[in-house]
């Protein structure tokens, strides 16, 4: 099953570390050079969706006061969220293969 890229995105933000939503699209947008620039309201039914699947849960761990706002919630990975993150990657990595043999990328 193929992600919605903006999921799979969601997903890999999320995998090193659990993050609140400003963070995620600031991830988001840095892993993709700028390439995509979720809107928040994408993100968050985006998010949504991922919660409702089992994907993603509301962390209950919080930051230090001092660096905390306490409207933010924070996300993280779970382990299905994960699974799924890591089918997609392979899924993407078998799709370049094939490219790589019919000469559409380079070796590198």
């Amino acid at each position: 099953m193929a992600l919605r890229t903006i999921e799979f995105h969601i997903l890999l933000a999320l995998a090193p570390e659990e993050r609140h939503g400003y963070a995620i699209l600031s991830e988001v947008e840095g892993l993709t050079d700028g390439e995509i620039q979720l809107e928040p309201g994408t993100l968050y039914r985006a998010l949504h969706r991922m919660l409702k699947d089992g994907w993603v849960v509301e962390s209950t761990r919080r930051p230090a006061a001092d660096q905390d706002d306490e409207r933010r919630r924070y996300y993280r990975l779970t382990p299905a969220g994960r699974r799924v993150a890591m089918a997609e990657a392979e899924r993407l990595q078998r799709l370049v293969n094939v490219a790589r043999a019919h000469r559409l990328l380079s070796r590198a």
